[in-house]
């Protein structure tokens, strides 16, 4: 069997908000997947949720035909982020792999001054050591690091999803192919609003969506160059 190289792959995430309807199925995905808590309604009044990906909702039109928009919002991924240059401890670190923004949880003692730079407000501190109650903790998804208290917390593109769709190309000796790797929001969302895939791929879903004429970026201006790319919809928010 010939030897397979392995490419830089330039990951990045489509999303379609004329089809995302805010069910929250990504939400509740990506809490299952990555281990994270559910803090409970005091503790969200005070800021303190711990969702990575959130459902902004816009409103548009006159009452009483008023309708919403809604648009999930998570860690942009971005090629400039503004995170990585103050943090103290370089626990913000961009990965040369996988060309995408990550958290060593190990190496962050909480200043917070990452999320203080993140125009997205997209990265969430880990007050408590939240303990998930019984049955639930039997449902910890082992390829995930719990995190202790006192971390910041943020979307990785479900890393270890990436990590776990290479070694199965390799060992099958092929490349990795387009849809062999999907997120807990892409692979939840019953409207398939989420893609994922290589950008630098021009025959990929998600490059064929960044090139759509309705495709725009967040805060594209500020220069961060995210990989998080949102197609407009039929409302105000979307144009």
């Amino acid at each position: 069997m010939a030897e397979v190289t392995e490419e830089k792959m330039k990951w990045g995430m489509a999303i379609d908000l004329d089809v995302c309807t805010g069910c929250n199925a990504c939400v509740t995905a990506c809490a299952m997947e990555n281990n994270i808590p559910f803090t409970g309604e005091d503790e969200s009044g005070y800021g303190r949720g711990l969702h990575w990906i959130r459902i902004q909702r816009y409103w548009h039109g006159d009452y009483p035909e008023i309708k919403p928009d809604y648009s999930p919002m998570l860690c942009q991924q971005c090629g400039n982020a503004p995170c990585e240059p103050v943090c103290p401890v370089f626990a913000a670190v961009h990965s040369e792999e996988e060309q995408i923004n990550l958290q060593v949880y190990n190496r962050c003692i909480g200043t917070r001054y990452c999320a203080n730079n993140c125009p997205y407000l997209s990265r969430v501190f880990n007050w408590f050591d939240y303990e998930i109650p019984e049955p639930m903790a039997y449902y910890l998804n082992p390829s995930v690091t719990v995190r202790r208290r006192g971390v910041m917390e943020k979307c990785t593109f479900c890393v270890q999803r990436i990590h776990a769709g290479q070694e199965q190309a390799k060992a099958e000796g092929r490349p990795v192919q387009d849809g062999d790797i999907v997120p807990a929001c892409a692979q939840a969302c019953p409207t398939d609003a989420i893609i994922f895939g290589d950008l630098s791929d021009p025959q990929s879903r998600v490059s064929q969506m960044a090139r759509s004429q309705r495709s725009f970026r967040q805060l594209e201006e500020l220069g961060t160059e995210p990989r998080v790319i949102y197609l407009k919809g039929g409302g105000q928010y979307g144009g």
